[in-house]
């Protein structure tokens, strides 16, 4: 939803949701239109209409990779860090493609970043970025892992690579979209935000 301006989002969400939901009236058993409007609930910050869904598509394929990863990410926004962590964790002990299986170690990654688990973060940040290293958000979290591990040098280097891949990221656009987040995980993301900028992610 990024690529729209705001008026435009609104539309473009409207047309998508009326489109999916139309899906699933005609194919309410369809995997794949479960999949897409698991997805969509997601991408739109809908976490709770996410889950229901997202649960939804596993009760047809429990080993869905990317449905696991979209529970995992609305129990995030939701506070729900313990079960977003086992979530990732399950859906990481899945046979899937090294290709795919950075985003659950980054959710891993994230969920004990969030706790302030930084040291238990690192390795699961590390394997995700020898999968994915383009990112540049990946980096930007090892950074404040290993600030908040007192491993300053490594966080600079971190953040340094981080903005190469971001160009332009600042305190102020580094967040994800928190609409609909709960107050413990916008508490949560400022202290990592903080931690960013402390390794020395510009303010502005």
């Amino acid at each position: 939803m990024v690529w729209f301006s705001p008026e435009e989002a609104v539309a473009v969400e409207a047309r998508a949701n009326a489109t999916l939901e139309q899906a699933l009236r005609s194919k309410p058993n369809s995997i794949p239109v479960i999949e897409a409007y698991c997805r969509f609930l997601s991408a739109t910050n809908q976490f709770v209409e996410s889950l229901v869904t997202c649960a939804k598509a596993l009760s047809f394929d429990p080993w869905d990779g990317s449905a696991l990863y979209l529970i995992g990410l609305g129990q995030i926004y939701l506070g729900r860090f313990d079960d977003a962590l086992a979530t990732f964790k399950q859906a990481d002990r899945y046979d899937t493609p090294p290709a795919s299986r950075w985003t659950w170690l980054l959710g891993v990654g994230l969920a004990n970043v969030l706790m302030g688990r930084d040291e238990e973060a690192l390795p699961w940040l590390q394997r995700s970025i020898a999968i994915t290293p383009a990112t540049g958000r990946s980096h930007l979290l090892l950074a404040a892992a290993y600030q908040r591990s007192s491993r300053f040098e490594e966080a600079k280097a971190a953040i340094a690579e981080g903005l190469r891949l971001r160009p332009g990221t600042t305190r102020l656009n580094v967040w994800p979209p928190m609409k609909n987040a709960s107050p413990a995980c916008i508490a949560a993301w400022d202290r990592v935000v903080q931690a960013e900028v402390d390794a020395g992610l510009p303010e502005r």
